[in-house]
């Protein structure tokens, strides 16, 4: 598989105090919205805590660099999965 093939996988988007980092955070996502499939978001408004997933398709370096930037969020964690 070379780096120019388009896979398809899923990224866990996990956020603490949301409300310091989902202006920055919704920015990275509209830059990346063409690799973007879906997304769903589930708020935890008691634990003051956000779960994303996204659904991707892209290549391997569009996908780590969407990856790469959410990473660098304070209080963001990201961890992606691709189908074989």
């Amino acid at each position: 598989m070379t780096q120019l093939e388009k896979r398809i996988g899923v990224i866990a988007v996990i956020v603490k105090n949301p409300a310091t980092s989902h202006e920055k955070l919704n920015s990275i996502l509209h830059t990346h919205s063409n690799i973007i499939i879906g997304r769903l978001g589930i708020p935890r408004k008691m634990e003051k805590l956000s779960i994303i997933s996204l659904i991707v398709e892209g290549t391997t370096d569009e996908v780590g660099a969407l990856t790469g930037k959410l990473g660098q969020l304070p209080s963001v964690s990201v961890k992606t999965a691709f189908a074989k």
